[in-house]
C-alpha cells in the first residue's frame, strides 16, 4: 500500500481521515467535520491539503471547509454530483464511475444513495480503502433519511461486492453502539461477539474501532447479510427478498 493514512476525531462522535500519497506529496481530506482538528492533524503530519473529498452534504461532514480552503485556498473540493449546490466551496462534481486522483493514487466514485439521495463514496482499488461516509459503518448503516429502503439496500450491494480485503473507514464512531443491535439480531454470531469484545478493549483503551475489513464486516454486520437465512429467521422473514429483510432490520435499529 502506497498511501499514508491518518484518522482523527472530530465533533463529538465523527472521524476525520487524511490520505496522502509520498510520491506527490498530494493530501485529500475524507470530508471535514470541523476544521480545528483538521487544521492540526495536517501540521502534525506536516502534510500539504491539495483535495477534499466530500461523501454527502450533512452539516457534519462540510461545516470545516470554509476554514480549511481558507488555510489551503489551492485544495479542490470534490462534491457529489446529486448535491454539490449544497456543499461549501465546491470546484468539481463527481458521479458514478468518475476516478478521483489524489496524487498518483486513484479512487472510483460509487453512488450510494439512501442517507441522502447524493451521497458517494470513494474506492481506492489499488489502495484497498474504502471511505463510505455514512453509508456504512461497522456494524451498521447510515438512517435511511432520503430514499426507499430498497434503494439503500441496492447501496450496500455495491459495497458488499468488493473484495474482502478492503479497508473500511466510516464517518462515526459507532461500533459499540451498532454491535449491541446487531447481536439482538444475530446473537449466534461468534464472529460477532468476538468482534464486540474487540471493539470494547480497542475503545476502553482509547483506540478508535476502524478501519475494519469489509470482509469482516461482511461476516458480522446484520445490515450487509440480509440473505443470510440467520438473520432473515430472525426478523420471521424467512426466505423474503433481501431488500425486505434489510428494512426490517433498519427499522428495528431505528427503534432500539
Amino acid at each position: 500500500m502506497n498511501a499514508l493514512i491518518h484518522q482523527y476525531p472530530c465533533l463529538s462522535d465523527n472521524f476525520g481521515v487524511l490520505v496522502h500519497d509520498p510520491a506527490t506529496g498530494a493530501t485529500a481530506a475524507i470530508d471535514v467535520p470541523e476544521a480545528a482538528p483538521t487544521l492540526k492533524a495536517l501540521a502534525e503530519k506536516g502534510w500539504t491539503l491539495t483535495d477534499i473529498l466530500v461523501t454527502h452534504r450533512h452539516a457534519d461532514h462540510v461545516q470545516g471547509i470554509p476554514e480549511v480552503k481558507a488555510r489551503f485556498p489551492a485544495a479542490r473540493v470534490v462534491a457529489p454530483a446529486g448535491e454539490a449546490d449544497r456543499v461549501p466551496l465546491f470546484d468539481i462534481k463527481v458521479k458514478e464511475g468518475d476516478t478521483v486522483k489524489v496524487g498518483s493514487l486513484e479512487s472510483q466514485v460509487i453512488e450510494t444513495p439512501g442517507h441522502t439521495i447524493g451521497h458517494i463514496v470513494y474506492w481506492f482499488e489499488g489502495e484497498k480503502l474504502l471511505f463510505a461516509g455514512d453509508t456504512l459503518f461497522s456494524l451498521g448503516c447510515g438512517r435511511v433519511m432520503e430514499a426507499p429502503m430498497a434503494v439503500m439496500w441496492d447501496s450496500l450491494t455495491k459495497l458488499i461486492a468488493l473484495p474482502d480485503d478492503t479497508q473500511l473507514y466510516c464517518g462515526h464512531e459507532y461500533t459499540l453502539s451498532n454491535a449491541k443491535f446487531a447481536l439482538t439480531i444475530d446473537p449466534g454470531n461468534e464472529a460477532l461477539q468476538r468482534h464486540y469484545a474487540h471493539a470494547q478493549a480497542l475503545l476502553a483503551a482509547g483506540k478508535a474501532t476502524l478501519p475494519v475489513a469489509l470482509g469482516l464486516e461482511k461476516a458480522i454486520n446484520p445490515f450487509l447479510r440480509a440473505e443470510n437465512a440467520a438473520v432473515q429467521k430472525s426478523v420471521g422473514l424467512l426466505g423474503k427478498p433481501p431488500a425486505d429483510v434489510f428494512a426490517e432490520v433498519r427499522e428495528r435499529k431505528n427503534k432500539f
